[in-house]
């Protein structure tokens, strides 16, 4: 039950932050609350301010840092604090990996009961700046105003940037992002400037009006460039004039795509892309292995890492030639792909049809001959019939979405007995929930964390299961 706070009661002095939320906030105690403190690290000593409260827990800001954590550093980018990409910049980035590593662990053992002794130590992102291949940025004609904004009478209302969290019609304008590497911010930059200049207008996100409503540019590791502006209700020319100028503007790149999007909803998976110059794809390559990016694909969006932890999949799975390998949420094929040329087969099986396409072609355009891919929901394609048809697996690897496997596929795998599962996972607790459920026949064998994301509270996790004997 929510209680509204006294104001003689909504500030406490004092507060020790003893732990890391799952979520990524401090954690600190008094006599009757736990206090959840955003922007407070292990370490600190601070005094807060209650936002909300509940019988046994409260959510806080800092009011005032008492004592600085041994971890708290500077944060390095103008819009942190208010833009909500990266909430860990004020922490060293080795704090991040410790309490990374500490988040798996502990819901590991209280959720899946998992002996985590044998964990491994986190592998760490070679870069923890622009390490991101995609980004995707919203027009608005409301912008975010700060405390300083405020001050200034005039101010230009239009906004190329980022959702504020919790208002999705107000956008943070952003000036340099050190998430996507150049020329990132300056495409930005200047289209946003060339939009002004030239008044094409800015989407309403409230009354659904205006010309310019996305942006989303896409680099790879090959040094291929794709840009996509989303429009929505553009006047006559301006879709030429604004094109024109990106073309003229960037001239390296190699996918220069648009969209008009009408519907209520930024999704562009039921859009048609117009090609404006180039191809409506570019290539990724990982290990001699060319992917096919398109504006609706999905790929791990940290490139460099994402090569990282599917060398750790194919080394949990110890592929000799031999194996058949099912591979379950494969999206476009990356990690079957990958793991092909150290496996009899591979059968990978997603839910979204357009992404098999994509694993198709990735095949096709890496001449591997030995994948077999299917689309259809986990739980309805994953039947006994389909596995008389194509065989008992030797390994089965799961990449399944944040909310883990279904209990039918669970189930499912429980009856398939394979010698081992690899399961990768972008959230420990609902891995832990699945571990516990596998736990009736199989055993954990290796725990490999890996940090994708630096700078936020997101970690994958990659377990090696073997069958019970």
């Amino acid at each position: 039950m929510r209680r509204r706070i006294p104001q003689e009661k909504k500030f406490i002095s004092d507060i020790a932050v003893i732990d890391i939320a799952e979520e990524g906030k401090g954690v600190g105690k008094t006599d009757e609350l736990v206090l959840f403190i955003d922007k407070a690290i292990p370490g600190d000593v601070v005094d807060v301010e209650l936002i909300r409260k509940k019988k046994n827990f409260a959510e806080a800001k800092v009011a005032a840092l008492k004592k600085a954590s041994e971890y708290r550093i500077d944060p390095f980018c103008e819009h942190f604090g208010v833009c909500g990409g990266c909430k860990w910049q004020h922490m060293d980035y080795n704090g991040q990996l410790k309490f990374k590593q500490q988040t798996v662990d502990n819901v590991l053992a209280r959720i899946g009961k998992v002996d985590t002794s044998i964990m491994e130590p986190i592998l760490g992102s070679g870069e923890t700046e622009y390490y991101r291949n995609k980004l995707e940025y919203t027009f608005s004609n409301k912008r975010w105003l700060t405390s300083v904004d405020d001050a200034n009478e005039g101010l230009e209302m239009n906004a190329l940037g980022f959702h504020v969290p919790g208002r999705f019609d107000k956008i943070l304008d952003i000036d340099h992002c050190y998430l996507q590497q150049d020329p990132s911010n300056a495409i930005r930059n200047q289209i946003r400037a060339f939009a002004i200049e030239h008044q094409i207008s800015f989407y309403d996100l409230r009354e659904h009006a205006g010309a310019l409503r996305n942006l989303i540019i896409r680099t790879a590791s090959t040094g291929e460039l794709m840009v996509i502006v989303v429009f929505a209700y553009p006047q006559e020319g301006q879709v030429e004039l604004l094109m024109n100028y990106i073309n003229n503007s960037f001239p390296d790149i190699d996918s220069l795509l648009y969209i008009i999007n009408q519907k209520k909803n930024d999704t562009i998976f039921d859009q048609d892309i117009h090609i404006f110059k180039g191809r409506d794809f570019i290539y990724e390559e990982m290990e001699g292995l060319k992917y096919k990016i398109g504006p609706k694909s999905f790929y791990q969006t940290n490139s460099l890492q994402a090569y990282e932890l599917y060398k750790i999949t194919r080394e949990f799975a110890g592929l000799t030639g031999d194996e058949l390998v099912y591979d379950l949420y494969t999206g476009a094929g990356t990690i079957a792909n990958f793991v092909a040329k150290t496996a009899r087969e591979v059968i990978g099986v997603e839910y979204v049809p357009t992404a098999i396409e994509d694993a198709k072609i990735n095949s096709a355009i890496n001449q591997i001959g030995n994948t077999k891919f299917y689309a259809g929901d986990m739980k309805d394609v994953l039947t006994a019939d389909f596995i008389a048809e194509h065989g008992k697996p030797d390994v089965v690897i799961t990449d399944p979405p944040r909310a883990g496997m279904h209990g039918d596929v669970v189930q499912r795998l429980l009856e398939m007995e394979a010698e081992k599962i690899v399961y990768v996972s972008c959230n420990a607790a609902t891995q832990a929930r699945d571990l516990a459920l596998l736990n009736e026949k199989y055993t954990v064998d290796r725990i490999k964390p890996v940090d994708m994301f630096p700078h936020t509270q997101h970690v994958e996790n990659v377990v090696l299961l073997k069958l019970k004997r």
